[in-house]
């Protein structure tokens, strides 16, 4: 088997895969570019599946999706099991979200992302039968420091001293929900200020991880793939994941168990989410946000803005790429 460390050795220059992905989260994101603010988040995301399952023919690996858009008989393509690349090269698992924020596309609203991750075979949790999972994110300085178990106000408290500053000062990242209104006033108790996210999660996970970004922390119940696919951002970024998953109902968590999921408040630390550190995270921007530009159309041609993670180095690199108007729309 080929691993995704061959790109370690000069022999294996697999590194190149992690460029070739930004190919697909690009077509993905510039294929969206005419639903953004048309109110039609299915149309959005029609054409990004589209457009990245035809640049995922072209690149040389061999990946099975374990986090997709659902199960064969829902989603055609891009299905959760679903065979992509050319077969050559490196066997991956594969977690893609063409658009992590169809109803911010369909608002022309900030943060939406078209996002790829992938791993090692074998090493990526496939939660995919239980939907939510509760996370908590930070940067370095919260590894060893803060713990999902804690209250959060005693987390921030933490999260503050390692840092080196007041708590004033932290941001919480929180996904605006009914469900979450206890612990926003809880943050805010603590004497921490929160951002409230209408949606993006990974881009709010990604953002408080990053060593220069305007949060500290990113809490709340999210969607469980979503945790899968940040948490390979934030091997590359050295910081702090755990995520707890939260199924809805008693027959959800039933079939959590039959898959062979910790679905009883037990916490997936980061290895648990994805095992090692040989992770890629490729995200184009859609829309304009904290971690990148969205898609910007100037007469004859199209930019785009991407970052690539990778684990095995820790880098994290930004592309900006020039389009031709005609080849795409």
């Amino acid at each position: 088997m080929v691993s995704l460390t061959a790109d370690m050795s000069p022999l294996h220059p697999d590194r190149n895969l992690a460029l070739e992905l930004v190919r697909a989260t690009e077509a993905a994101s510039i294929r969206a570019v005419p639903f953004i603010g048309r109110g039609d988040k299915e149309a959005a995301d029609g054409a990004a599946v589209d457009a990245m399952r035809a640049f995922f023919s072209t690149v040389n690996f061999d990946g099975t999706i374990v986090i997709g858009e659902g199960e064969k008989d829902n989603a055609p393509m891009l299905y959760n099991g679903e065979r992509v690349g050319s077969g050559r090269g490196p066997q991956c698992d594969v977690a893609v979200d063409p658009i992590d924020g169809t109803s911010l596309t369909a608002a022309g609203r900030q943060n939406a992302l078209s996002v790829i991750a992938v791993s090692d075979q074998g090493s990526m949790l496939d939660a995919s039968s239980v939907f939510y999972m509760d996370k908590l994110v930070t940067g370095p300085a919260g590894v060893g420091v803060v713990d999902i178990r804690l209250p959060i106000g005693e987390n921030i408290r933490l999260l503050a001293k390692a840092l080196g500053k007041p708590v004033d000062e932290i941001v919480v990242s929180v996904l605006n929900r009914p469900r979450h209104e206890q612990l926003v006033a809880d943050i805010r108790e603590a004497g921490a200020g929160t951002r409230l996210m209408s949606d993006g999660d990974v881009a709010g996970g990604i953002n408080a991880a990053r060593h220069n970004a305007r949060t500290d922390m990113c809490v709340g119940i999210g969607g469980s793939p979503e945790g899968i696919v940040t948490a390979c951002a934030i091997k590359a970024l050295g910081g702090h994941i755990q995520g707890v998953l939260a199924p809805r109902t008693d027959d959800e968590k039933e079939k959590g168990r039959d898959a062979g999921l910790q679905v009883d408040g037990e916490v997936y630390e980061a290895d648990g989410l994805v095992k090692g550190k040989n992770t890629i995270f490729v995200a184009t921007g859609v829309t304009d946000g904290q971690l990148v530009q969205g898609v910007r159309r100037e007469g004859d041609f199209l930019y785009t803005e991407s970052v690539v993670l990778r684990g095995a180095s820790g880098t994290l690199r930004r592309i900006s790429s020039e389009h031709l108007t005609s080849k795409w729309l």
